[in-house]
């Protein structure tokens, strides 16, 4: 009796425990998350039928499902859910079933017809977009539901790698909503990328740095990211490639993290600098394209290990490499740290999903590409920052090369390319000019006496004297140690020469207040007239140097010209000349 009693209470315990909640679609309630209201069964084998599943033996197996289960499925292993709808009289709703996760493998979708038999719907990654049911960036079905009476529905999931299923019943208003949402979310960041692919491009060309156009090639693997884990890319691009649409997450990731690894060290200037790190870096970032190769003829369990491990190294080199930059006060690391943090947050989100350590989420799927259209802008602001860094050194650089470092002044080689020029265009168009070459004196008295940085000083506020009285039109360079030499154009007499240069020696002799010690700038001036004597280029300066050597140190005429040169007439000229007035007098006599 007792045993009896037990066996029926075991019974009832059974039949309970088996019960199949149904899921009521009502129309004030638009959306409903599935994942605690099916029945579930994992088989090992893979070689249920449906027919088999929906017996009575089999259903005994199926247990509840609970919410954000994590699934091990690997090759093989199929799981199974049964879920059971009801839909009130008074409803006009039509009603969806939908897979939220673009990366699932292949889920199939088993409904009743009205003669009785199973007919079912595949989508998923590895089945080609256009022969789903639903086309779009994750797998949904339509419920076809009966007038009367409960709609049993049998799902079928392949998955290789760990994974949560996300399973919702949504009706087709709130359908459009979300997809409308989802669409206008995805195509802003999307947008947002490509127009920093197209201004990175521009301004490679517009500089001619290649910097801008490797930025350029990291924004364009990063919008292909994005809309392959968005399934965009799926739906629209390579849809109809089911092998590649299913390996192209793995293939891009590893390409954005190589890409992004190696973005950032050339942002933060890691060559010459930390030389193990930097290659260490630089080896990694190599690797990536590699790895994604790999990846293709790897088994997927294995594929995602290596990605996952890929991208947190990446993620702890490029946080490193920023904190580097920053440490050592330079405003790109911070820059790239401000930018790379959330996306490298980011990231770990995902790698943690891909893993099956987190449940698949709202938060989980769009914090990635919410994260890279904050960070790519502000990697584009750092790569501005370092680009006008560079600009401004291989200025300087070029500066260096063209002008005197001390004074700033034209050098010798320019200088003579400038006086070259003159004597060319006096020469042929008779072009006016002076040239006139200024010596500091007292340049060796003053280094010898108080050194270096005075005698550097006297110089100094020379050209500052020298820039005074002269126009912006003038050229003025640094042919000697103590010498500067000037071009001054449109000028025929020796008049504005002189008190140019009188001006200038006046205002050498005039102590500046404050000076210690008091230096007085004793100058020496020689000129020349291009109109009066002209001269090659060369001899004309060696010229002017003998003429400013000639002059004593305190000589009473520190102003001189080079003398102009006599012309005379030659002989022919001279003949020409007297037949000419022998045939006037020869005519006034007639």
């Amino acid at each position: 009796m007792v045993a009896l009693l037990l066996g029926a209470l075991f019974g009832l315990w059974g039949t309970a425990s088996q019960a199949q909640p149904v899921v009521v679609l009502h129309d004030q309630n638009l959306v409903a998350d599935l994942q605690g209201s099916a029945r579930v069964w994992v088989d090992a084998s893979g070689e249920a039928t449906i027919e088999q599943v929906a017996a009575d033996k089999h259903l005994a197996f199926m247990s509840p499902g609970r919410a954000n289960t994590i699934y091990t499925l690997g090759p093989e292993t199929i799981l199974w859910q049964h879920y059971r709808f009801l839909e009130p009289t008074n409803s006009r709703l039509k009603w969806l079933l939908e897979f939220p996760l673009p990366l699932l493998d292949k889920v199939t979708v088993f409904q009743k017809s009205r003669n009785g038999d199973w007919t079912s719907q595949t989508a998923g990654d590895t089945v080609p977009v256009s022969s789903w049911p639903e086309p779009g960036r994750y797998a949904q079905f339509d419920l076809v539901l009966p007038e009367e009476g409960i709609l049993d529905v049998y799902v079928r999931i392949q998955h290789v790698t760990q994974v949560n299923i996300p399973v919702n019943v949504i009706s087709a208003p709130a359908r459009v909503h979300r997809l409308q949402v989802d669409y206008m979310v995805i195509g802003v960041v999307i947008g947002a990328l490509l127009l920093l692919i197209v201004v990175g491009a521009v301004q490679g060309w517009a500089y001619r740095d290649q910097a801008y156009a490797w930025y350029s090639v990291y924004a364009t693997i990063m919008t292909l990211v994005v809309a392959s884990l968005s399934g965009v890319a799926g739906h629209f691009l390579w849809g109809d490639f089911p092998a590649w649409n299913n390996f192209s997450k793995g293939f891009l990731g590893f390409l954005g993290g190589s890409s992004a690894l190696l973005l950032i060290r050339n942002l933060c200037g890691m060559v010459g600098r930390h030389r193990w790190f930097d290659h260490l870096v630089y080896g990694v970032g190599l690797a990536g394209p590699a790895f994604a190769v790999a990846y293709i003829g790897l088994d997927r369990q294995w594929g995602v290990r290596l990605i996952g491990a890929y991208l947190v190294v990446v993620i702890i080199l490029g946080i490193s490499t920023a904190l580097m930059a920053w440490r050592r006060k330079d405003v790109i690391g911070v820059w790239v740290l401000g930018g790379f943090t959330p996306l490298a947050l980011a990231t770990l989100l995902v790698v943690a999903r891909i893993f099956g350590w987190v449940p698949t989420s709202w938060l989980s799927q769009y914090a990635f590409m919410l994260s890279l259209a904050f960070e790519v802008p502000l990697l584009l602001v750092a790569l501005n920052v370092r680009s006008r860094e560079r600009h401004g050194i291989e200025a300087r650089e070029q500066a260096m090369v063209s002008h005197d470092a001390l004074t700033g002044l034209l050098a010798v080689h320019l200088f003579d390319d400038r006086l070259k020029q003159m004597v060319s265009r006096a020469t042929r168009y008779k072009e006016p000019a002076a040239v006139v070459y200024v010596e500091l004196v007292n340049y060796g008295y003053v280094k010898r006496t108080y050194g270096i940085a005075v005698a550097e000083q006297s110089l100094l506020r020379s050209v500052i004297k020298l820039r005074r009285i002269l126009r912006d039109v003038d050229t003025v360079g640094r042919v000697d140690e103590a010498c500067f030499g000037l071009i001054i154009e449109d000028v025929s007499t020796r008049g504005p020469v002189n008190e140019l240069a009188a001006r200038l020696i006046a205002a050498g002799l005039m102590p500046l207040k404050g000076l210690k010690p008091e230096v007085l700038l004793q100058f020496h001036v020689a000129g020349v007239l291009l109109s009066e004597r002209l001269m090659e280029g060369p001899a004309l300066s060696q010229a002017l140097s003998d003429l400013l050597a000639g002059m004593a140190e305190r000589t009473r005429r520190p102003i001189r010209f080079l003398e102009p040169e006599l012309t005379r007439p030659s002989p022919l000229a001279l003949d020409s000349r007297r037949g000419d007035s022998d045939t006037q007098s020869l005519a006034s006599s007639g």
